[in-house]
């Protein structure tokens, strides 16, 4: 059954379920987790146990892979440009946010304001990504950045963000930590 790519979620909640959650990603390269970041960014955090809670992520596919930079997905469209969950959350990160190996992030457009997020996230494939504190921060892989790295090794080589193999989220499933 093929993802849905619209979603018209009511506004999530403003508090996670949990202070220890843990989202596990299972892709078609595998499962890595994310220890969510529920005390320092509840609102975001919240937002995302809800949309893994309603599927806003299953079936859709890593978008964007820019090797030694980024992986990007979460979008129900599998374009990039897709509605997401049908509301946006902000929660603007601190001025000292930075953005190094393992952490994941909200993806906003450029126009949008500091903190904006909706259904796109990303995982930091770097050392230092050289961001700026714009991206609310939804918490840190902890487990299975290998697999993150299969998924990074999917990238064209030529910087475009294309995906030479489609890399799908299957689900993303939270849990207590």
């Amino acid at each position: 059954m093929p993802a849905p790519t619209e979603f018209d979620l009511d506004p999530p909640p403003t508090e996670p379920s949990a202070e220890d959650l843990v989202a596990v990603v299972d892709t078609t390269c595998g499962a890595f987790e994310i220890t969510l970041a529920t005390k320092d960014n509840p609102m975001t955090t919240a937002s995302f146990e809800y949309m893994a809670e309603n599927g806003v992520f299953d079936g859709s596919p890593f978008h964007r892979i820019i090797p030694n930079f980024v992986v990007q997905g979460g979008d129900p469209a599998g374009t990039g440009t897709g509605p997401g969950p049908g509301y946006t959350v902000d929660e603007p990160p601190p001025a000292d946010t930075s953005y190094t190996e393992g952490v994941v992030a909200m993806a906003k457009s450029p126009v949008e304001p500091p903190g904006r997020s909706a259904s796109q996230f990303f995982v930091v494939t770097v050392p230092d990504a050289g961001l700026p504190p714009d991206y609310a921060v939804a918490g840190e892989v902890t487990e299975g950045f290998d697999v993150v790295e299969a998924i990074e090794a999917q990238g064209n080589p030529d910087g475009s963000g294309d995906p030479l193999e489609p890399v799908i989220i299957n689900s993303v499933t939270i849990e207590e930590g």
